[in-house]
């Protein structure tokens, strides 16, 4: 296939890229700077300007844009920056996308979706939007393929937990604290944390890609949720350091603003049944296998 990537620079973007070349696909990347390689094309989402000799023969868009969740305090104009790296370049791609007659769209989304208020319970891809500034990002972030999803593309929406990898993402920050004896759950730690192994997300991209039954939303999340407790004892068996620390909500709120409680403080317990359903298979499907497999690299 030709796949063109948005977002190709990034932590899931970098090994995606790497994964298809490696299958024999064709990868062009979309730069937002002046092209440099031969499989570089310039676009500009803010003033929906887009090379369009990038989609020319391309068999699918994968959109992977935006400012990271959890990369500084939120606040009003971060807020902003959230939706406008989400929202915009979405909406330019599937208008794209469906004037250029691509046949798939695979499109980034959070598994937030559903709110953190679901508590014990299990949600999967039929269970409706929840509240909250994080659950109407992913809402509208999704509504934004609707260009797409009107043209008769099939559009894959990757609703993913936290990603975790050696160098990048959650687990870069708190390795150094486990290092320093300083790790621990999270305010109560009865709250899930939704994770997904780095390799099982970019797995999961490339199965949407490859089968052309899959549409509509995906969960990319482990096939075992934890609580943020056994998220935590599983990362210091990982690393054979202890995990005696609380860090309490006030002080997680003082630090990364209103994100604290609605994306550590509470998480839903999120399964990934579609993905189940048609035939994916995790190469890490417990957190215990997923945290050996990245930390065992480091």
């Amino acid at each position: 296939m030709k796949v063109v990537i948005a977002g190709s620079s990034g932590l899931i973007g970098t090994s995606l890229v790497a994964a298809l070349r490696r299958d024999g696909h064709q990868v062009a990347r979309l730069v937002r700077r002046r092209a440099a390689a031969p499989d570089e094309y310039t676009w500009d989402p803010a003033r929906a300007q887009l090379d369009e000799r990038a989609l020319r023969g391309a068999d699918a868009v994968v959109n992977l844009c935006g400012a990271g969740i959890g990369g500084r305090r939120w606040n009003g104009s971060y807020k902003q920056q959230l939706r406008d790296s989400r929202i915009t370049p979405t909406d330019v791609l599937s208008t794209a996308a469906a004037a250029a007659g691509v046949p798939t769209l695979v499109n980034a989304s959070g598994v937030h979706y559903y709110g953190g208020d679901t508590g014990d319970t299990v949600v999967d891809e039929t269970t409706p939007a929840g509240t909250g500034s994080l659950a109407t990002l992913c809402r509208d972030w999704e509504a934004a393929t609707a260009p797409a999803t009107e043209a008769g593309v099939r559009v894959v929406r990757v609703r993913s937990a936290v990603v975790l990898a050696r160098n990048g993402g959650m687990l870069s920050m708190l390795h150094p604290l486990y290092w320093l004896g300083l790790g621990g759950r999270l305010g109560s730690g009865r709250q899930y944390t939704p994770w997904i192994s780095l390799d099982d997300e970019v797995g999961a991209i490339v199965f949407a890609l490859t089968n052309p039954a899959l549409a509509g939303p995906i969960n990319a999340a482990g096939p075992a949720p934890v609580t943020n407790a056994e998220f935590n004892r599983a990362l210091g068996r990982a690393l054979h350091r202890p995990a005696p620390f609380i860090v309490p909500g006030f002080a997680l709120r003082a630090l990364v603003g209103e994100f604290a409680d609605e994306g550590i403080l509470h998480g839903p317990r999120a399964i990934p049944a579609a993905l189940e359903q048609a035939g994916f298979t995790f190469q890490h499907p417990t957190i215990g296998a997923a945290l050996a497999a990245t930390v065992g690299r480091t």
